[in-house]
């Protein structure tokens, strides 16, 4: 497995200060995701939990919707230069019955770590429709509970600790203890992870938790949730005029600039207690 931090040097300059020490930066490295041996997607994404990444990719795709649609996952053969294997290259073959992802699913070139729907073939691909609709979610969480989970979120975030250079996501219960939180480069990857791990574990749809990002809510965050039947998203960050569309139209809470004891509540806040 590849390594999640590498160390580079660096001129520290400062007042009154110019010194050459090592650093610690986040490794960013490409995995090809391919369905059946057939090329689905290449994203930039921090190595580690790939097959998480794999399951919640495919759900949030509208691909699977429970671990059992899924035959296996393996690495396939890639090696670098020195002969060593990268485990960029992974294969998921699906259960028997399963449908294949349709053409509109295809990234026709790779995605960035900070855009999943970049390189989609058709916009009308991206607005998915769930199987877990989270309208007739009853849930309510308290104020403080999510006045707290940015703190809870960032106490998890370890390689962040020593690059400061990772997203993380988080999904959480309604009381704020953390289901499982992952660190990646691509804030899209990170969730994918989350709800990559929820669903092997069973947990999908996610009824009653909260899914916490560490930056801005974008329409593809909102969209991913929706898919795993999440009732409220929380950012630290803006949400994009998109996102609170499809948050509304989903019955999805969003709840953006969470940070202090202060919050503004975009959709459904009647599940904020």
């Amino acid at each position: 497995m590849g390594r999640l931090t590498a160390r580079r040097p660096v001129v520290r300059i400062g007042p009154g200060v110019r010194a050459s020490r090592p650093d610690a930066l986040a490794v960013e490295e490409p995995l090809e995701l391919r369905v059946g041996g057939r090329a689905l997607a290449v994203t930039m994404r921090t190595p580690g939990h790939d097959v998480e990444l794999a399951h919640g990719f495919l759900l949030t795709e509208g691909v699977i919707g429970s671990p059992a649609d899924v035959r296996d996952a393996r690495y396939c053969d890639s090696r670098d230069d020195s002969g060593m294997h990268t485990y960029n290259v992974l294969d998921v073959g699906l259960a028997p019955g399963i449908e294949p992802p349709v053409v509109g699913v295809e990234r026709n070139f790779y995605t960035t770590s900070s855009c999943g729907v970049c390189g989609k073939a058709s916009l009308d691909a991206v607005r998915l429709k769930t199987r877990f609709p989270p309208a007739d979610d009853p849930v309510r969480v308290p104020a403080e509970v999510l006045a707290a989970l940015p703190d809870a979120l960032r106490a998890q975030q370890r390689v962040f600790d020593r690059t400061g250079g990772l997203h993380a996501a988080g999904l959480f219960t309604a009381s704020g203890e953390p289901v499982v939180v992952r660190e990646d480069v691509g804030r899209h990857n990170a969730v994918d992870k989350v709800l990559g791990r929820v669903l092997l574990d069973g947990g999908i749809p996610a009824r009653g938790s909260v899914l916490m990002v560490s930056g801005r809510a974008s329409f593809e965050l909102v969209q991913k949730a929706v898919m795993a039947g999440v009732p409220l998203l929380g950012a630290v960050s803006a949400p994009s005029s998109l996102a609170v569309e499809l948050a509304d139209d989903a019955g999805m809470t969003l709840v953006g600039f969470i940070r202090g004891d202060s919050m503004n509540v975009y959709t459904r806040p009647e599940r904020v207690a």
